[in-house]
């Protein structure tokens, strides 16, 4: 590799807008997202269907499906 032309891969820390923080490796200083794995609805298994315009009610009735 060619000296003085790569940005420093140094140890960094993330942090969500949750609160939840964690160490890493990166070409960037102290990164904040809004969503992590702890707070994330698929990760945390708490996810809903939004209904859009009726269409999972539409789609009940058609298949005859009671809801759970």
């Amino acid at each position: 590799m060619k000296q003085g032309i790569h940005p420093n891969y140094e140890t960094t820390t993330i942090t969500c807008a949750c609160g939840q923080s964690f160490e890493t490796r990166s070409t960037a200083k102290d990164i904040k997202v809004e969503i992590c794995s702890a707070c994330h609805p698929f990760f945390t298994g708490k996810q809903k269907l939004v209904d859009t315009a009726g269409r999972i009610e539409r789609f009940r009735k058609k298949y005859n499906i009671k809801e759970a």
